[in-house]
């Protein structure tokens, strides 16, 4: 029995842009566009009453740009939508304020179709899209000594104290602070995809992380990487 397709909104003020996604991406057999909203707006209220499994989020937009937008959705408890942002801007603020505001991950436009194409199936899965390139500068920002400023820095996964983790919630997550994953940890360490799922389901709850990123740096911040 086939798995039903993965249900994407797509939230770009550029037609041309939400039509070229939809190209892309239809032409899988594994994804389905639901739906397009051209504002953070009318995203939020896609995402509300499509209820999609990803939300392809613009940044820059009219009426409320991608980031409240994103913000929004993650914090609605009836959308279960990972939010994978998508923009022109390969910007340090707007990489740190997609995840603080609860981003899945952070895509740049001139990424191949098959990156696309991966990134929708990865926060479909459950898993962060963080390239390697991107978690090293995510590691660089939250582990640095932040200089004096009166500028308001985003906010940082606030997670310092040392946890309990069993021998294998351990290379779980040495794994995932890798950027690799679920299926690429599952190869690894020659067990199934679902069990890795479990452990990560398990690091996240006893560190108190939100999601992968925050693990990431809890990871090398205790010289676990």
């Amino acid at each position: 029995m086939s798995r039903p397709p993965i249900r994407v909104l797509l939230v770009d003020d550029h037609a041309v842009m939400r039509a070229g996604f939809r190209m892309i991406l239809e032409a899988t057999d594994d994804i389905l566009v639901v739906g397009e909203a051209a504002t953070g707006v009318e995203g939020v209220a896609a995402a509300s009453a499509l209820r999609p499994d990803v939300v392809c989020m613009d940044v820059q937009m009219p009426d409320m740009d991608g980031l409240e937008a994103t913000r929004r959705i993650v914090a609605d408890d009836t959308v279960a939508a990972a939010v994978v942002v998508v923009t022109t801007f390969d910007r340090d603020d707007y990489l740190f304020a997609s995840l603080s505001a609860g981003a899945s991950g952070f895509l740049l436009k001139n990424a191949g179709p098959e990156e696309l194409v991966s990134a929708v199936r990865v926060a479909a899965a459950g898993d962060a899209l963080l390239a390697p390139e991107v978690t090293r500068r995510v590691i660089e920002r939250f582990t640095q000594t932040p200089a004096p400023t009166t500028a308001t820095p985003p906010t940082e996964p606030a997670i310092e104290r040392p946890v309990d983790l069993t021998e294998r919630e351990d290379e779980v997550l040495r794994l995932v602070a890798q950027a690799l994953s679920n299926a690429e940890i599952a190869q690894r360490l020659y067990i199934g995809e679902a069990t890795v799922k479990t452990h990560v389901s398990n690091v996240l709850q006893k560190l108190g992380a939100r999601d992968r990123v925050a693990a990431v740096v809890y990871a090398h911040r205790h010289g676990l990487v």
